[in-house]
């Protein structure tokens, strides 16, 4: 029987392999420093600076002018929408819907990421009967979206060429 199981697991792992699956590790940004132009109280901001800094290979500096690059926010939208009614006219449904825009400046304020938008969705029933714990399930699918934003954002950093600013003459 353990023979088996061992087995089992092996083939799974081996599988796994095989098609390319690996774990999301540490992303790797183009910019030596990077200054996170974000309020201390904005959870974005502290998501990006705790990631970038658990990377390794960006540092996360607190003056603009020691910055190779810097982040800037340019819009944070949170909307609750209304997706259906009960006969009885109760909502039944509600969609959480966050949008983010950003883009990547340097010292100079000349664009090395244009302005870059990204919008997270989630669809929550909802229950007059259970009001204080769906009030909870939504207070952790906005937290959800914040981390799933943050993780977003890194992709879109460590993939994205930042364009090269003309000198100036």
């Amino acid at each position: 029987m353990r023979a088996a199981l061992a087995s089992l697991i092996i083939t799974a792992t081996l599988l796994l392999a095989a098609c390319g699956f690996q774990l999301r590790g540490a992303y790797t940004l183009p910019y030596e420093s990077l200054h996170i132009a974000l309020p201390d109280a904005s959870v974005i901001g502290a998501g990006l600076k705790r990631q970038i800094r658990a990377g390794g290979g960006t540092r996360v500096v607190e003056m603009k002018e020691e910055a190779q690059a810097i982040f800037l926010q340019v819009t944070e939208l949170r909307e609750r929408q209304i997706l259906s009614l009960s006969a009885a006219g109760r909502v039944r449904e509600v969609r959480l819907r966050f949008r983010f825009a950003f883009r990547v400046v340097d010292p100079k304020g000349r664009d090395l990421v244009s302005t870059t938008g990204i919008e997270i969705t989630r669809d929550l029933t909802y229950d007059d009967s259970a009001t204080l714990a769906k009030e909870q399930e939504e207070q952790v699918l906005w937290r959800d979206m914040e981390n799933d934003l943050v993780q977003q954002v890194l992709r879109r950093l460590s993939t994205v060429k930042p364009l090269k600013p003309q000198d100036e003459l």
